[in-house]
C-alpha cells in the first residue's frame, strides 16, 4: 500500500447524525408546557410573516420562479393567493418570517430563531395534507406541524448550546437547514436510511458565512437566509426520498469532514472546549428543552440581545424626551455577545444594518418611546438626524455578569442597563433589565401580549370577520390540534 493511499472501508454514519435520527424516528413529545408553547409560537412566527407582506423590499421576492405556473396541490404562502411547490413555498413563508427580525429567539454559544424551521414544514405539511385527501387517505393533522415545530426547535436549540459556528465565520441558519432537513423528512415519511441520507447531505452542503450579518456588509440577504435553508432542507429531503445514498462520514471525515474543513477552529475564548477539539458537543438529550424555554419577541421587531435594551430605552423616555439636545452621553451596560454582533458606531447603510445596530435600538425608542419596524426604514432614518447624533454619545461597556449569566443554563438571561448623562451635570436613574417580556421567566406576563401582536398582525391583512376566525381558530388548541393542515392554511389564502 503506498503512504498517500485513502482506506476505502465506508464507516457507520457519525454518531450525531444517528443521535438525530433516533430522535426524530422515536421520541414521544409528553410536555404539555412544549405543546402550549408550541401553539403560541406558530401564531407569532405566522402573524410576523403577515406583517412583513407590507414591505415591498420583502414581497418582491415571493411567487413561482417561472410566471403562472400551476402546481398541483400547491403549498400555500399564508397571507397570498400562491400555491407552490413545497420547495419554493418554504423559500417564502421562511423569507416572511424572518424579514422583520420579529420571530422568536434561542440564544446560547450560538444563536438563531428556531420558527424559521416553520417555512419548510408548513410547505412540505400542506402539500402531503391535500396530496393525502386527494387519494381518499386522512388529512395531516396541525398536531404533526407541531411535533414537527418542537423537535425541529429542539435539534437546532441543542446543537447551538456549546457549539459556537459563528466563532468559524459560519451562519447560524446551518442550523435551520439540518433541523429543518431532519423533520420534513419524516414528515415525508422516511425511514431511517433516508432520513440518515438526507441529514448527511444538509451537512455536506456548502455553508453561508456570516458576512451579510456584520459591518461593513450588513444587508437584507440575512432576512432571506433562514427561507433559503430551510427550503435547501425540502430539497435535501426530497432528494433522499428518491433514493440517494448518504456520506456516512460527512462530519468525522479526515481532511474531508466538516469538522476538519469547516469546524477546525476552537471555541478557546468562550472555554466551552478543550483548545484544538473540533467535534460537536451535546450538552443534553434530545427532548423538549428548547421549545420550552424559546424566547419570543413580543414587543420590539428586534435583535435579541438589544430586547432588554429597548424596554429599558422606553421606560427612560419620559425623562429624556424633553431634554434630548442636552445629552452629553448615554452608557449602555450589557453582555459580550451583544458587544461582538450589534455594537455599531458610524453610518448605518440600510434597514437590515439598522435593526442590528445596539446603539440605534436604544436612541429611537429613547427619542420617540416606541421601536417598530417602520422606524429603521430610509424614509424614517433621513427625517430625524437627531437618532444618529444621540448615537454619536452613546459608550457600550460589559458586565462580567451579564455575561456569564447569559450562557448559564438556569438562567439565560440577555441584561442590559441604560444611563443617560445630561451637561448640566445631572443623569437619569440607571435602569437595568435582565430578562426580556418572551423569556420564560415572564411567559405568563407576554401570552396576553403576543395574542395583541397576532390579532394585529392580522388585521394588517384580513378584514375583522376572516381575521377573527383565525384568532378563534389558533388559539382553540383542541380545534387547532386536530384540524387538517390544508383547512388550516385555506384561512390564510388572499
Amino acid at each position: 500500500m503506498t503512504e498517500n493511499s485513502d482506506q476505502n472501508e465506508r464507516p457507520d454514519f457519525d454518531d450525531v447524525l444517528q443521535t438525530i435520527t433516533d430522535y426524530v424516528l422515536g421520541f414521544e413529545i409528553e410536555s404539555e408546557e412544549a405543546w402550549k408553547t408550541a401553539r403560541y409560537c406558530l401564531m407569532d412566527t405566522i402573524g410576523c410573516g403577515l406583517l412583513a407582506l407590507r414591505f415591498p423590499e420583502c414581497a418582491k421576492h415571493l411567487g413561482p420562479l417561472v410566471e403562472g405556473t400551476v402546481v398541483p396541490y400547491g403549498s400555500r404562502v399564508p397571507g397570498t393567493s400562491f400555491r407552490l411547490d413545497p420547495v419554493k413555498a418554504a423559500w417564502d413563508i421562511g423569507c416572511t418570517i424572518r424579514w422583520l427580525d420579529y420571530n422568536d429567539t434561542w440564544l446560547a454559544a450560538e444563536w438563531g430563531h428556531p420558527s424559521d424551521n416553520l417555512g419548510g414544514i408548513l410547505a412540505v405539511a400542506d402539500h402531503l395534507s391535500q396530496k393525502r385527501v386527494s387519494e381518499g387517505r386522512p388529512p395531516l393533522p396541525m398536531r404533526s406541524v407541531l411535533e414537527s415545530m418542537i423537535m425541529a426547535h429542539e435539534i437546532q436549540g441543542v446543537l447551538a448550546l456549546e457549539n459556537s459556528f459563528n466563532r468559524v465565520g459560519l451562519d447560524h441558519v446551518v442550523l435551520v437547514k439540518v433541523a429543518s432537513t431532519a423533520v420534513t423528512a419524516n414528515l415525508m415519511g422516511a425511514n431511517r436510511e433516508q432520513l440518515l441520507s438526507a441529514l448527511s447531505h444538509a451537512w455536506v452542503d456548502g455553508q453561508s458565512l456570516r458576512t451579510y450579518r456584520h459591518a461593513p456588509n450588513a444587508g437584507s440577504r440575512k432576512s432571506w437566509a433562514a427561507g433559503d435553508a430551510t427550503s435547501r432542507a425540502v430539497r435535501l429531503a426530497d432528494i433522499a426520498m428518491r433514493g440517494e445514498m448518504g456520506i456516512p462520514g460527512v462530519l468525522t471525515a479526515p481532511q474531508w469532514g466538516f469538522y476538519d474543513v469547516a469546524f477546525s477552529k476552537t471555541n478557546k475564548d468562550q472555554k466551552l472546549k478543550p483548545e484544538g477539539e473540533k467535534r460537536f458537543s451535546l450538552p443534553r438529550e434530545f427532548g423538549s428543552y428548547v421549545m420550552e424555554n424559546i424566547l419570543f419577541k413580543v414587543s420590539f421587531p428586534a435583535e435579541f440581545h438589544a430586547q432588554t435594551a429597548a424596554e429599558a430605552a422606553v421606560t427612560l423616555h419620559p425623562s429624556v424626551r424633553d431634554r434630548v439636545e442636552e445629552i452629553d452621553r448615554v452608557v449602555i451596560t450589557t453582555h459580550e455577545s451583544a458587544i461582538r454582533i450589534i455594537s455599531k458606531q458610524g453610518a448605518l447603510a440600510n434597514p437590515a444594518d439598522r435593526d442590528h445596530c445596539l446603539q440605534y435600538m436604544v436612541a429611537v425608542p429613547l427619542i420617540f418611546g416606541a421601536l417598530t419596524a417602520e422606524h429603521y426604514e430610509d424614509g424614517f432614518h433621513e427625517s430625524y438626524p437627531i437618532i444618529d447624533q444621540v448615537r454619536a454619545k452613546m459608550e457600550v461597556i460589559e458586565d462580567p455578569r451579564y455575561t456569564k449569566e447569559y450562557l448559564e443554563p438556569d438562567k439565560r438571561s440577555i441584561a442590559n442597563a441604560i444611563q443617560v448623562f445630561f451637561k448640566d451635570g445631572s443623569s437619569t436613574e440607571k435602569v437595568e433589565v435582565e430578562y426580556p417580556i418572551g423569556h420564560r421567566r415572564r411567559r405568563e406576563e407576554s401570552i396576553p401580549l403576543l395574542e395583541e401582536k397576532f390579532w394585529a398582525n392580522l388585521l394588517t391583512r384580513f378584514p375583522l370577520q376572516r381575521s377573527k376566525q383565525i384568532f378563534d381558530s389558533i388559539t382553540d388548541h383542541t380545534e387547532l390540534d386536530d384540524m387538517p393542515v390544508h383547512s388550516f392554511l385555506d384561512r390564510f389564502v388572499i
